[in-house]
């Protein structure tokens, strides 16, 4: 079945025409041209064409039955490497220390707050729901026991079980349905489904298999729906459009790297759309804008809605106070039901002592009679005034009496209330001074204001200007200042700064205690303060009434909610004993301990497999080396790849390889902690391409309609009255399948590949479930690279 080399004016159109939908050409195998070079054949034109022997139909049934036989049998496989000992160990492991615990808040209906969206942790709530559980376990510690504490954890773990098994079945069909070899298809499967790191991570409680899964469908969904591009506004192809822009909203909603799959498919779009732009493509202009708004609504408009519908019902289930509230404003926790606020927050009159607490450190405003050095220890001089810090704990000396601007008479000094906006004085009764910042650079920033106190002959003459403040709050409102609730930010009067602390402390002259200092950039949040009491509150305020719930739109409990995520997740800076950096990720250098048992020796280590890891890493280099050479000589005019050839690893290799780099490289400009697992995804793209790569040396000669007509009405242009055009259907036939055949060769290699990655794996499989315990040698023994064993020695 040798191909025929044609020009592009002998036959090279119509094999032009087949490209893929994934990229794909009607020639699944890259077979190579001859290099030619244009001014050394007589009327040469350009690149060639191959036009592969199209199967009978015969052999296209044959063909269709090994793929269904082979797709039976890797979902097989996949089921029983995901299931297999998913009840061991009985204890909490690792991260199920978080999403079990979520899922049991949402059981209890009780407030909490994570950096990652809800659709993951929802799932594991309705499970938890179906099998009648009622939430009673935390998941405080890992290595608690699941069976004393009645924990239905094995529905649990079968969620993520299913969805990682399911996995591997569509990472066959995707290259299947992007035009590759039998051959190819089960290398690429076998990477994942022999990947001693997706089953790890994929049997326990955690949001990574509902993310990769949902990642691959998408990926899917759009080659299956390019696939029918020749058939546009057809029921199938809004069919697999729609299920496209679905997948992408479960990867979005489940963790917020699921933008990086938004990013895959959306400048897959964007050229498609460049394309369909040319006027040679023979579209009017308003056929283009169907075209873009169609995509518009199914990718952009449709995840967005759908995103928003999991928020909606996480704050639908999630109405009673919990430990999330301290991450919300007063505003979203007077809406949860038992909130601190609805019971404890009292209205701030003039003349009150009160305790002013940081919301984002816990400090409190403090002051002690020491001093400022006369020099820190960069040479700048302070003002010796009496320091002004942050100190954790309840004390005295945080304690400070809100005062007017201007006095009230002495017989009139009860019950005025505080308001947003106010000008007020803070007066410190321990020390007798009154607050104060001015024009003098704070300890630790030059360019921020010193804070101190002053003498009450000072605040009553000459300095009374620096005394003052204003009370901002954070809902812009001009109402009643409340303990609890009232998140304001203290503005000074004069220059428009606003007090601020942060976590470093103070040298021993400060006694360890937090700097307070006046931040020129007034706006920014983590200036924010809030009143935790009153103190020696004695009148009729001592008995106020317990408020209702409040109502807040959902749209700003939306908003408030994504900044405190994004604000958190970039937090995440703290270091961690098993944490890596993404140079580390393609080479397989170190892993994840989850758990150990040291009475068997047992442990259960994320490690990826790393021969498949090896494997993977080296395709990509290769691929972007082939797309490099290809570039080169194309410069010279050399045409080394048939040009179907070449459009087909463009497009469908060089798609897998976008995937690949969209969810890898973002990760050197995170500063967040990372680790192994947020590989994972990045590693089923490099599977996809090792597959693509793989058929690309293999040289198969074959067809494969990657793209056809689907078997609906289609308009026709006819005559109509007064000779005008006029639409009229007609039906395209759906021509039959056909598989691009594997020869021996191919067969033999990937039997290879695939029989040594089951080989690593069946070697790491003692770190993949945990049992059995190994001896030292044999720990030793399995101690490659950068590997942090447990009983190592």
């Amino acid at each position: 079945m040798a191909p025929k080399i044609s020009s592009p004016e002998k036959g090279g159109k119509k094999a032009k025409q087949q490209t893929s939908a994934s990229g794909a050409t009607a020639s699944s195998s890259p077979l190579h041209a001859p290099a030619v070079k244009a001014d050394e054949v007589d009327n040469f034109n350009g690149p060639i064409y191959l036009v592969p022997k199209p199967l009978t139909p015969a052999e296209s049934r044959r063909q269709e039955i090994n793929y269904n036989v082979a797709l039976f049998l890797i979902t097989l496989l996949s089921f029983l490497t995901r299931f297999y000992l998913l009840n061991h160990p009985d204890q909490v492991v690792f991260d199920e220390v978080h999403f079990g615990k979520f899922a049991s808040y949402y059981l209890q209906r009780t407030y909490f707050f994570d950096v990652h969206p809800p659709f993951g942790k929802l799932l594991f709530a309705l499970v938890g729901w179906l099998v009648g559980y009622d939430g009673a376990f935390l998941f405080e510690n890992i290595g608690d026991g699941y069976i004393q504490n009645k924990v239905p954890y094995l529905a649990y773990r079968a969620l993520p079980a299913l969805l990682g098994s399911l996995t591997v079945p569509i990472v066959f069909l995707t290259m299947k349905h992007s035009g590759y070899s039998l051959a190819a298809c089960l290398v690429s499967s076998a990477l994942v489904l022999f990947d001693n790191g997706h089953i790890t991570q994929t049997r326990f409680i955690l949001l990574d298999a509902t993310l990769i899964f949902s990642m691959s469908c998408a990926l899917y969904s759009y080659v299956k729906f390019v696939r029918y591009r020749n058939s546009p506004f057809s029921r199938k192809w809004w069919k697999w459009l729609l299920l496209t822009g679905l997948s992408l909203a479960c990867t979005i909603s489940t963790k917020y790297v699921g933008v990086f799959t938004f990013f895959t498919i959306g400048l897959a779009v964007i050229i498609d759309l460049w394309n369909l732009l040319d006027v040679d493509s023979g579209l009017s202009l308003k056929k283009f804008a169907e075209h873009f708004f169609a995509r518009a609504f199914a990718l952009i408009a449709m995840p967005f809605m759908i995103y928003l519908f999991f928020f909606q019902v996480h704050f639908w289930v999630l109405n009673k106070s919990g430990p999330g509230d301290d991450f919300m404003s007063p505003e979203f926790q007077e809406t949860l039901g038992d909130n601190e606020l609805a019971l404890l927050a009292k209205p701030i009159n003039y003349y009150d002592t009160i305790a002013i607490k940081h919301k984002d450190t816990g400090a409190y405003l403090h002051s002690h009679l020491d001093r400022y050095p006369l020099r820190y220890d960069d040479g700048r001089v302070s003002s010796q005034g009496q320091q002004v810090t942050g100190y954790p704990h309840k004390d005295a000396n945080n304690n400070w009496v809100i005062l007017p601007a201007v006095e009230f008479r002495e017989n009139d000094r009860l019950g005025h209330p505080v308001n947003g906006g106010d000008i007020v004085q803070l007066f410190h009764p321990v020390t007798g001074t009154y607050l104060l910042t001015h024009d003098v650079a704070s300890p630790y920033y030059p360019t921020n204001q010193e804070f101190t106190t002053v003498s009450p002959d000072d605040a009553r003459g000459p300095r009374h200007n620096d005394t003052l403040f204003e009370i901002r709050l954070n809902n812009g409102k001009k109402e009643q200042f409340r303990t609890k609730g009232g998140l304001f930010k203290l503005i000074h009067y004069p220059t428009k700064v606003a007090m601020w602390t942060h976590s470093k402390p103070l040298p021993d002259w400060g006694y360890k205690q937090q700097e307070i200092n006046g931040n020129k950039n007034a706006q920014q949040i983590s200036n924010t303060w809030l009143v935790d009491e009153i103190v020696d509150l004695r009148d009729d305020r001592v008995n106020v009434e317990k408020k209702q719930v409040k109502h807040l739109p959902f749209m700003k409990k939306w908003l408030e909610l994504q900044i405190a995520m994004f604000r958190h997740n970039n937090a995440l800076t703290s270091s961690h004993p098993y944490s890596s950096s993404p140079p580390e990720w393609p080479f397989m250098l170190r892993g994840v301990s989850f758990w150990t048992h040291n009475d068997s020796r047992s442990q259960i280590y994320l490690v990826g497999n790393p021969l498949g890891w090896w494997f993977a890493t080296s395709c990509l280099a290769v691929l972007s080396g082939v797309f490099v050479a290809d570039q080169l000589t194309r410069r010279r005019r050399y045409y080394v790849l048939a040009e179907n050839v070449r459009t087909r690893l463009y497009n469908s290799a060089g798609f897998f390889l976008l995937a690949w780099a969209a969810h890898y490289f973002p990760f050197y400009i995170m500063g967040r902690q990372l680790f192994l697992h947020h590989y994972l995804p990045a590693h089923l793209a490099s599977a996809l391409v090792a597959g693509a790569l793989l058929d690309f040396f293999y040289g198969n000669p074959g067809i494969f309609p990657v793209a056809y007509q689907d078997p609906t009405p289609a308009p026709k242009k006819a005559a109509g009255k007064n000779g005008q055009a006029v639409e009229s259907t007609v039906q395209h036939n759906r021509p039959p399948t056909m598989y691009p055949p594997s020869s021996f060769i191919s067969y033999a290699v990937s039997g290879v590949i695939v029989g040594l990655i089951f080989g690593v794996y069946w070697f790491f499989k003692p770190f993949t479930y945990g049992d059995p315990g190994l001896s030292v040698p044999q720990v030793v023994m399995r101690k490659w690279m950068n590997f942090d064993l447990h009983f190592a020695k």
